[in-house]
């Protein structure tokens, strides 16, 4: 049986995961189970550890290899478990002599089962071309970059994938054109914290260079999609790109995490809540047909109601049409473990009202799409989606085409035609 990768998290987990595919089959590895963790929250890893025991009653033959942030953080974790034969970090899956020297312990039976070097010692990252998805999806992701120089006192994943490091841009478009080549529509740009692009290459260019260089030599591109973002680090060339290049979608995903300026500054954020406003101003009047989404934490430690309530207010203030909403959850070893905590009730309550109000906004948004004709890229024989990631149910059409239809209605959920 072929290796089988099981991804938790992250755009750039789902982009490593054919990595880990190409290199675990290429070392010779077979009938193996790969678990590609995240860190992100409690419950992220706690669905790793509940998805290994269920796998291995499944298939009991199989070896489970553990890797991604979950098992650079808490490898011995993993390794405890009696289902698990060896635990990877986040940079040894990158290599293919990590998963030679795996194959080689499977033969020996040998009983160690980590292998996960020191992440922060990782200081350069090589490009890792793909010729084309596993899955053969019409949208794939392009990773551009990884790990984080900041500290946010809420995150553990800078320890899970060290610090910032860029690919360069001449082997990003070439990525691009290669990926655009094999009849791939649409390309996601992704990393960990995307904005932060660049500041270790020479010239240090920054994501909107990237972003430009990209629409200019890969012509042939129809579609160009930007993954989350710090907005307080969007550059002028970003900006441009934004307001002047159709095929760069007019979709941004932000960081934004509170709408309140004293819980900002204890998660160590960059930016306050004046800085996501005008930033959303600004871009909307660039591109007034934006979508925004965003991400925001609920119940952060010392978050009172009225502080909660400024982040309820940015889905109005921001026009916010997508919410990635996430309950506080304590990492170990982070700074805001150590701050008094909100009971639990509280923040399930907040995060409920701020889901909530995340669906309202989304029907809003698909009420207002009604009547326009938008371009759709066909993802299944069932749903596409518009330049604005606005799903649509579609029958008929072929998959990975982008076609113009009719916006008819929307079932609150999504467009129809």
């Amino acid at each position: 049986m072929a290796v089988d990768i099981v991804t938790f998290g992250c755009r750039l987990n789902a982009f490593e995961a054919e990595l880990i595919r190409r290199e675990a089959e290429g070392a010779g590895l077979s009938d193996t189970i790969v678990i590609n963790s995240c860190a992100v929250t409690n419950e992220a890893v706690a669905q790793a550890r509940q998805s290994i025991r269920k796998l291995k009653r499944e298939r009991p033959g199989a070896r489970i290899v553990v890797t991604g942030c979950a098992a650079q953080t808490q490898s011995r974790m993993f390794a405890d478990m009696a289902e698990v034969d060896r635990v990877l970090g986040n940079d040894d899956k990158m290599r293919s002599e990590a998963w030679r020297d795996a194959r080689t312990a499977f033969d020996l039976g040998a009983s160690e089962k980590i292998a996960v070097s020191d992440i922060m010692a990782v200081k350069q990252m090589a490009p890792h071309l793909i010729d084309g998805f596993a899955s053969g999806l019409p949208r794939v992701f392009v990773q551009v970059q990884n790990g984080c120089d900041h500290r946010c006192t809420f995150c553990i994943i800078p320890y899970g994938r060290g610090n910032s490091r860029s690919v360069p841009m001449g082997a990003v478009v070439d990525q691009v054109r290669a990926l655009v080549a094999r009849g791939h529509a649409e390309i996601v740009l992704t990393g960990v914290d995307l904005t932060s692009y660049g500041a270790d290459l020479p010239g240090a260019p920054r994501l909107g260079m990237l972003t430009k260089q990209i629409l200019r030599h890969v012509p042939e591109l129809k579609r160009l999609r930007i993954s989350s973002i710090d907005s307080i680090e969007a550059d002028a060339d970003l900006l441009d790109a934004i307001g002047d290049d159709a095929r760069l979608m007019p979709h941004l995903h932000l960081s934004l995490q509170s709408g309140d300026d004293m819980i900002l500054k204890r998660m160590k954020r960059r930016h306050s809540r004046h800085d996501a406003i005008a930033f959303c101003d600004q871009v909307r009047r660039l591109r007034p047909d934006i979508a925004f989404g965003a991400d925001i934490i609920a119940g952060f430690p010392t978050e009172t109601e009225e502080m909660f309530s400024r982040s309820l207010d940015l889905v109005e203030e921001c026009g916010l049409t997508f919410l990635h909403v996430f309950p506080y959850s304590p990492r170990p070893g982070t700074p805001a473990a150590r701050m008094p905590q909100v009971a639990g009730g509280a923040i399930k309550e907040r995060a409920k009202r701020l889901r909530a109000a995340g669906e309202a906004a989304l029907r809003r948004r698909l009420q207002e799409e009604v009547g326009m004709t938008r371009d759709v890229l066909i993802e299944s024989d069932s749903q596409g989606r518009t330049e604005h990631y606005l799903p649509m149910a579609i029958a008929g059409e072929r998959v990975g085409r982008v076609v113009p239809l009719m916006i008819a209605g929307s079932d609150g959920e999504r467009l129809t035609v």
